[in-house]
């Protein structure tokens, strides 16, 4: 099934990917993975995206990300990708494109998913065989929630907040939700969701989604199509084009 238009709804947690073309390396050294991280603090701030979490993997990157408006997100992701092309192929004596297509995204259900999303995310390096724990990972937000280090990109979401009255308590608990991991059909539902564009969650949050932005959400179901109401005849919402520069 083919995946849906991106849609940017403000206030609401959003799984985002980037992937390389061909499944190719994004970066060469360390100082391109410090690049794309100072990027992407830069345009979060200036387009007021809330960055919850992160991982750069050898090929693609994850971020997990609340916008303030409906335009935040894709003009981040566009501003991050063509600055961060145009310094890669200067860098490293090459030209041409580096991404695969646009940027993929999905919107989470927060009360359900945002902690597992966190979680997939750092564990990410672990099932690449990268590193046996994810604190040995050095391009993820793993080592600022469980005390590492402070990382100035990251804006813990309230939830998070509600793992302890410490910071100690608050490391020790999203330390032992990482230990615990998730389950495969949690992680294949986050992955799925994201390269798809269906939104994951309750079946009450994404019908409230769908009446909110006129528009489907998730996957369709099998068997005879239903009368449209006067939700499904409102206008629809999609992202809307950023003219390039």
């Amino acid at each position: 099934m083919a995946r849906l238009p991106r849609l940017t709804v403000p206030g609401y947690p959003h799984h985002i990917i980037q992937r390389g073309n061909n499944r190719q390396a994004i970066f060469a050294d360390s100082a391109d993975y410090e690049l794309l991280l100072d990027l992407i603090d830069e345009h979060a701030r200036k387009q007021r995206v809330a960055l919850h979490a992160y991982v750069l993997m050898s090929n693609h990157f994850h971020l997990l990300a609340t916008p303030e408006t409906v335009q935040a997100i894709p003009q981040m992701m566009q501003a991050v990708g063509r600055r961060y092309v145009r310094n890669y192929n200067l860098r490293h004596a090459r030209s041409g494109t580096l991404w695969e297509g646009r940027y993929r995204s999905t919107l989470i259900q927060a009360e359900r998913y945002l902690l597992a999303c966190m979680v997939y995310l750092d564990l990410n390096p672990v099932r690449a065989g990268m590193v046996a724990d994810p604190a040995e990972y050095p391009w993820s937000s793993h080592q600022h929630y469980v005390g590492r280090r402070s990382d100035k990109l990251v804006t813990p979401h309230p939830l998070y907040w509600e793992l302890g009255n410490t910071p100690f308590a608050r490391d020790q608990a999203y330390a032992e939700l990482v230990r615990s991991g998730i389950t495969s059909t949690q992680q294949q539902a986050l992955t799925d969701s994201a390269l798809r564009g269906w939104a994951l969650g309750e079946p009450d949050y994404v019908a409230d989604l769908q009446r909110r932005t006129g528009r489907r959400v998730a996957r369709s179901q099998a068997g005879r199509p239903r009368t449209k109401s006067a939700d499904d005849l409102s206008p629809i919402m999609e992202e809307a084009p950023v003219r390039p520069k």
